[in-house]
């Protein structure tokens, strides 16, 4: 039931005067006064299609923390998490409740964490009535008896009309920012229509709450479940194929992007909803995310194709970063509630266009954490300016950017329950085999899923494993649906000598990258790195 409230009281609390609230609004209203005001269009099949303007991601380098008694000493300060002073936030705040005063606004009373025992209220304040819509997906939706009385835990306050005249007055760099209190429980957003921007404000919210608080490891990563009830999670960057692994017809879907690991054994989905790219979308693809953009749906920043209302998912003219958010049920065959027990089997997806790592590995506890927290992928040729050859790319924990604890707490809280879980950890490389980007081919996709359906029917459980000699990981001889001569990369390259020395620089840029973490890291941790490094030479090793 639509509720629309037109109050000038009730959001006084909260500095706000003078305005007209649309409280709780169902899809449909939102929809339609989202087209009446000119800030969308109906796709043909009656999906809202929006455009987020001069930002189409987020804008990482405008995303502050509060520094405070509470913050000083727990969050891991440095180029990702940037402080801002409580005085300062007060300062943003009150201008961006002036900002909005005197205007209509819609609020979302929502939750997230679905498991009742970590569950969050959340209530968002939101200048455009489509940022409440994506709210309205991405967050758990309540039944209407639990929004009567509704109290909660955190706001999230989000005015892309609003930017700060003179940022350095409130020691940020742009006018646009993202800035999180943790004492007020605040989340506030200004200068951007990303709406993106919300979602990972609370996720970085409770990658600070739940495990200082609650033991609970928050885990950027999607997770499945099987008719047995065995669990799945897959931890992978953009473009990995997290997303695409994780819609298996066979199991069902638990989330597709924020997880938490409880004491009592279980993982939890953070969301009520999936918020997936969809440039150079298929149905053949990715039929889940295709079929599940429908009416209840919100685009963002895609194009139509020429005097229609048709979408080209092809077209990348405004954005390479095209997103559609939708409820999860819009996904047919989903895992109700949002939790299941603990895993059996977790996945590092990372796509190598080194072509160096295999396309499947068994992980020790130490390299797991070791690879947790370097979360590498690759770039390859063309998905930036100016890059022409790969580039190792590096996001710790998979999410680095949404982690406001040093990593290394993430990792020995991964370590701790794998092994008391007894979990598989194993690195699946989506990426090169055959050689680099360029020269080698892409591991075919029917060969990762068959590696994947095989260790989750535990068919590598009893098979023999070969050494790498540079990486130390531990590679199945045989994996049924899967040509054995690609289980080893270096049988793949034309000359082993090429092979050892790009694998060689890999693994530099591994142990470069991992500098930064190693006094906070164990010696378990750190003796998971690759076994080669600037002090061996190859002979140590072949």
């Amino acid at each position: 039931m639509s509720q629309v409230m037109e109050r000038t009281d009730d959001l006084t609390k909260y500095g706000l005067h003078d305005v007209t609230v649309r409280w709780n609004l169902d899809p449909e209203t939102l929809q339609r006064i989202t087209v009446e005001k000119g800030m969308g269009v109906e796709s043909d099949n009656g999906t809202l299609a929006i455009n987020t303007g001069k930002f189409t991601g987020r804008s990482p380098k405008d995303r502050f923390l509060v520094k405070d008694d509470y913050t000083k000493d727990r969050i891991w300060w440095g180029r990702i998490n940037k402080p801002i002073s409580s005085e300062n936030f007060d300062k943003l705040y009150d201008e961006v409740v002036k900002y909005l005063s005197g205007k209509e606004v819609y609020v979302r009373d929502a939750a997230v964490c679905a498991d009742p025992r970590y569950r969050m209220n959340v209530r968002t304040i939101t200048e455009f009535p489509w940022s409440n819509y994506f709210i309205k997906n991405m967050f758990i939706r309540l039944p209407e008896e639990e929004l009567e009385n509704f109290d909660e835990e955190w706001l999230v306050v989000c005015a892309p009309g609003y930017e700060a005249p003179n940022p350095a007055d409130f020691g940020i760099i742009a006018g646009n920012f993202s800035i999180l209190n943790y004492t007020r429980k605040i989340a506030l957003v200004g200068g951007s229509e990303y709406p993106g921007e919300m979602k990972k404000g609370v996720f970085t919210a409770l990658n600070l709450i739940l495990p200082v608080d609650k033991n609970v490891l928050p885990m950027h990563c999607s997770a499945n479940v099987g008719e047995k009830g065995d669990t799945a999670i897959y931890f992978g960057l953009s473009g990995t194929g997290k997303t695409t692994l994780s819609a298996d017809p066979d199991r069902k879907l638990i989330g597709d992007d924020e997880h938490g690991w409880t004491e009592e054994n279980t993982i939890f989905n953070f969301e009520g909803g999936c918020y997936a790219k969809v440039i150079d979308l298929t149905e053949e693809k990715e039929p889940d995310i295709y079929r599940a953009i429908r009416p209840g749906a919100l685009l963002e920043n895609v194009v139509f194709k020429e005097g229609t209302k048709e979408v080209d998912y092809f077209d990348s003219s405004i954005t390479q970063n095209t997103r559609v958010s939708y409820p999860l049920e819009h996904i047919d065959n989903i895992q109700v509630p949002s939790y299941a027990s603990n895993p059996k089997n977790i996945f590092f997806l990372t796509c190598d266009a080194f072509g160096v790592l295999p396309p499947v590995s068994k992980l020790t506890p130490g390299q797991a954490a070791y690879h947790f927290i370097s979360g590498y992928t690759a770039k390859v040729a063309g998905t930036e300016a100016g890059i022409n050859e790969p580039v190792p790319s590096f996001s710790a924990c998979f999410g680095e950017p949404f982690m406001p604890l040093h990593p290394a707490v993430y990792a020995e809280m991964l370590s701790k329950k794998m092994t008391e879980a007894g979990v598989n950890v194993w690195l699946i490389n989506t990426g090169w085999s055959g050689g680099p980007y360029g020269v080698g081919s892409r591991i075919k996709l029917k060969y990762t899923r068959a590696m994947i359906s095989a260790i989750l029917e535990s068919k590598l459980d009893d098979v023999d494993f070969d050494v790498h000699p540079i990486f130390g990981l531990y590679m199945p001889k045989y994996c049924p649906g899967v040509p054995t001569e690609i289980l080893d990369p270096m049988n793949t390259w034309l000359q082993k000598g090429a092979y050892v020395s790009k694998a060689i620089q890999l693994a530099h840029s591994f142990h470069i990258n991992f500098d930064k973490f190693a006094s906070q890291a164990s010696e378990e941790i750190l003796n998971g790195g690759p076994l080669i490094d600037s002090h061996h030479g190859l002979d140590d090793h072949f």
